[in-house]
């Protein structure tokens, strides 16, 4: 999904320089419902809409230490 109307990229607090890096578009929770995610070394590539459940449970895994890249 491509098209993410309105959505404000930031990348990871957790990026590193090993090219592991993704960036978050939260702000379109209110009008697209979702999550969007994407690749940070490739802007113009694929997205993941995510549903914010579902982003909430990755999280929340990965701070569990439950996710592992």
């Amino acid at each position: 999904m491509n098209d993410l109307v309105g959505a404000v990229w930031r990348k990871s607090s957790r990026s590193n320089d090993q090219g592991l890096c993704v960036e978050v578009a939260d702000n379109v929770v209110a009008t697209l419902g979702v999550v969007g995610v994407r690749d940070s070394k490739d802007l113009t590539g694929p997205t993941l809409a995510v549903s914010p459940p579902g982003w909430s449970a990755f999280v929340a895994g990965l701070r569990r230490g439950e996710l592992r890249p």
